[in-house]
């Protein structure tokens, strides 16, 4: 099970840039495998906390299938910071704010869920 955490904050999203087993160096929303004991909103919580350094609270579940949560998330506190020390960020080559309007980042994965936010943002603010 893995769940991810997306922050938006102004024009910005924080992504993070790792490898991933196939070999590739992709750009993807704070997140992982969720442990045993554990709720999806739980994994996501400390998944965020401990690739970025923020402490987060979810607001919407955006997204699940087969087993992988997305949801909405918003910062409550801490700071960004990527500790390399740890064994579960040796995988992580960087934490950044990317602006929305860059679509390099954004693959096939990340594009849609980042635009069903963007939809509802737009739905909402009318």
């Amino acid at each position: 099970m893995i769940a991810q955490g997306i922050i938006v904050q102004g024009n910005s999203v924080l992504m993070v840039k790792l490898y991933v087993q196939r070999g590739n160096i992709v750009w993807n929303f704070p997140g992982g495998g969720v442990e045993e004991n554990e709720t999806p909103e739980q994994g996501c919580v400390s998944e965020v906390k401990e690739e970025t350094g923020y402490d987060v609270q979810i607001t919407k579940l955006l997204h699940e299938k087969n087993y992988n949560y997305t949801y909405l998330t918003e910062i409550i506190g801490g700071e960004l910071f990527l500790d390399r020390e740890k064994e579960y960020n040796q995988d992580i080559l960087e934490t950044a704010w990317i602006d929305l309007s860059n679509s390099y980042p954004f693959d096939s994965f990340t594009k849609p869920l980042l635009q069903r936010y963007l939809n509802e943002i737009e739905v909402k603010n009318g």
